[in-house]
């Protein structure tokens, strides 16, 4: 398929929970702004769809995330309580796969940020249809059903990439609830 501007058009979708529990577990905070800047300078990703669970109180961060040029998809989210500590699930796989479908005609490669091997179906279809760009994996502890992609050099790691992500301890800092 030949393009008119022969530009392609790049998308991200972005398990927005295991990337900021991927980084958190490296003891260091992702800079939501510079991670949007790094995903269009590097890999010229026009829409970055984050997929998140909808928190009471989050409002400020949810504000923060769409000035910085993310499309939220919002997953309801339930909470239960472990040992007097409030748990809030809200698993985003399913949308992230579902929109990635929806979107499909739309995007030329896409870009997946998560290291969950939940998404293996979605990035092996990707993949066979030569719409995979990049995987962005949080850590090195990547699911094993992702490990045959790193043979295509598919797989990028975020940890490694701290040093330019990192969100600093001075500036302007975006706080959900206290």
């Amino acid at each position: 398929m030949i393009k008119k501007n022969n530009k392609q058009k790049i998308y991200a979708f972005i398990d927005s929970q295991n990337l900021n529990l991927g980084v958190r577990s490296q003891s260091w905070k992702l800079d939501w702004r510079k991670f949007r800047q790094y995903l269009r300078n590097k890999y010229n990703v026009s829409k970055a769809y984050l997929f998140i669970g909808q928190v009471a109180g989050n409002e400020s961060l949810y504000a923060f995330l769409q000035e910085c040029d993310y499309i939220l998809i919002f997953k309801p989210t339930l909470e239960h309580r472990e040992k007097n500590k409030v748990i809030i699930k809200g698993n985003v796989d399913a949308e992230l796969v579902l929109h990635s479908m929806i979107q499909y005609k739309n995007y030329d490669k896409a870009v997946i940020v998560s290291g969950d091997g939940d998404f293996h179906c979605l990035i092996e279809y990707l993949e066979e249809k030569k719409k995979l760009l990049k995987i962005l994996a949080p850590t090195k502890h990547y699911s094993g059903l992702l490990r045959r992609f790193n043979n295509n050099n598919y797989i990028v790691r975020i940890d490694l990439l701290r040093g330019s992500l990192e969100q600093k301890k001075t500036g302007i800092r975006v706080r959900s609830k206290p």
